[in-house]
């Protein structure tokens, strides 16, 4: 509810307050009608209220509504200033565990001053699962923070690609509606991740950039239909899709498709001051609006939310 909406509330209940007869009914004619009507002072009808009254709203009601807007009047006005929050995932999981090509590093999770934590569903590529993402969800929800999630996705190798290819809502017979059915599958995947995890966020965001040992084609095409596949089963599974890559790496990869979805930008390891300016429509990945920026500091993943945006919609409540 935006400050102009509680402003009129409050307009209304003053209109109301100070209305009262019958509608349309004229200063003077009312004054009329109230000399010609009978005396309402006797018996039974003592100590009712005029006939209008039941119709009339509560000023006790109207005072309280008018209170509960203002409230979220400035809780949302707070919500849209920055937000310092933090994304971790693998590599924050004890050392011994996750795939051979991706071993577990034991890196620090997020500062207390976090509001939030953005959890990595993947163990790098896509169809891995982050090996103690059950543990960094209680690891947040004791902490009071907001959750959030995004997963990596990969282009697949022969093997996923033969395993997944009709899988799919696409029509596997052709390549690119194979590959669209590997990244539906991948994302399918994630979703039952989370399920096992009761990871419980309205949106997931789709981390795009290079994967060593796993890389990406050399066809920004076939690329592109792995990530669009990948955005069709979190939608269809009622989820909101953001991206999170740089407009270099996006580029790179996909060329110049778009899901015209809002955006997580990468600024790598500069500042906080430099991951709000990549909030600007100068680092734009795919024309999408921008709502988070990362960067990495004290050895972790920093995120702040863009200036004037409303990103607690896209996590879940601790």
């Amino acid at each position: 509810m935006s400050v102009l909406r509680s402003m009129l509330v409050l307009v209304m209940a003053t209109v109301l307050l100070l209305g009262c007869g019958r509608d349309g009914d004229e200063p003077a004619e009312r004054d009329a009608a109230a000399s010609k009507a009978p005396s309402q002072d006797s018996g039974s009808d003592r100590g009712r209220g005029a006939p209008g009254d039941a119709n009339r709203p509560d000023p006790d009601e109207l005072e309280s509504l008018a209170g509960r807007a203002e409230k979220e009047a400035v809780k949302e006005s707070k919500a849209r200033r920055p937000l310092l929050g933090a994304d971790a995932g693998w590599p924050q999981c004890r050392k011994g565990l996750g795939i051979p090509a991706r071993p577990t590093q034991g890196q620090p999770m997020p500062l207390p001053q976090a509001r939030y934590v953005i959890l990595g569903l993947t163990n790098g590529p896509g169809f891995t699962r982050n090996p103690c993402l059950p543990w960094q969800v209680r690891w947040v929800r004791q902490r009071g923070m907001l959750l959030g999630a995004y997963a990596v996705v990969s282009y697949p190798s022969r093997a996923q690609l033969a395993k997944h290819r009709d899988a799919g809502p696409y029509a596997g017979g052709t390549r690119i509606g194979a590959l669209r059915n590997v990244g539906y599958e991948q994302s399918r995947a994630n979703l039952t991740t989370m399920k096992r995890a009761k990871l419980k966020v309205p949106a997931v965001w789709l981390d795009v950039e290079p994967v060593t040992i796993w890389e990406w084609s050399p066809n920004r095409r076939a690329n592109a239909a792995v990530v669009q596949g990948a955005a069709r089963a979190y939608r269809e599974a009622g989820y909101k899709i953001g991206v999170y890559s740089t407009a270099h790496l996006w580029e790179l990869i996909v060329g110049d498709f778009s899901l015209g979805v809002p955006e997580w930008r990468a600024a790598g390891e500069t500042s906080r001051a430099e991951a709000l300016n990549r909030c600007g429509t100068a680092h734009s990945i795919q024309g999408g609006p921008s709502v988070l920026s990362q960067w990495v500091a004290l050895n972790r993943d920093q995120n702040v939310t863009c200036p004037g945006v409303n990103a607690l919609p896209w996590f879940g409540k601790p």
